[in-house]
Formats: structure tokens, sequence, C-alpha cells
């Protein structure tokens, strides 16, 4: 069974920057698209940054050009690396595959990022 576990959020200042890991236990070749969710309160879970295979990487507009989303294989782990953070960013993060053509909505308690001054 895939698991994916969600760390490295924390409290930054605007124009800060964090990275985010999501470590999956299982073989990460076996996964199709692995995706960066957040929600912050009140608002829908949306779906900020995706990448499918090695390279192919896709972004929610408002993110584009400051978050990155990359893989390392060898460590089992996804990154997501956030700069030039801003206030509307603050959201509790969340990471997810698709197996099988299918989300996996095993949530967890996500990482929370908060930026504030």
């Amino acid at each position: 069974q895939v698991q994916l576990v969600a760390s490295g959020g924390g409290l930054v200042q605007p124009g800060g920057s964090l990275r985010l890991s999501c470590v999956i236990s299982g073989d990460i070749l076996s996964l199709g698209v692995i995706g960066w969710f957040r929600q912050a309160p009140g608002t829908e879970r949306e779906l900020v940054a995706a990448i499918r295979g090695e390279s192919s990487t896709a972004y929610e507009d408002s993110v584009e050009g400051r978050f990155t989303i990359s893989r390392d294989n060898a460590k089992n782990t996804v990154y997501l690396q956030m700069d030039d953070l801003k206030v509307e960013d603050t959201a509790t993060y969340y990471c997810d595959a698709k197996h099988n053509g299918a989300w996996l909505k095993n949530w967890g308690q996500g990482t929370q990022v908060t930026v504030s001054s």
C-alpha cells in the first residue's frame, strides 16, 4: 500500500521561502501523477502543482513562477519549493498521487504553511 507523508511547513514572512517534502512509502515509479494540494479555512481544496514522470509539470496560475515541483526517485520523495511566498499562500498543504488513474485521497494531516509579517 502506498503512503504519502507531507512535511516541511512552518511560519515564514512574505517574500520568504519554504521547501515541502512528500515522502512516499512504496514504489514512486508506480505512481503516474503526484500532486500538491492546499486548503485554506473556508475554501475548497485546490491542486496547486503536479508532476508526471520525471519532468512533466503543471501549476495553478497563482503559483506559476514561484513554486517548483520536483522528484528524487532515489529518496522516494517529491518536493515543492515555494519562493516569494505571499499571505494568500497560507493553507494546509497535502500531497497525493494517482494510482491506476485515481487519486488515492489518503490526505492525512497535511503540513501547515503560514505566511505572515
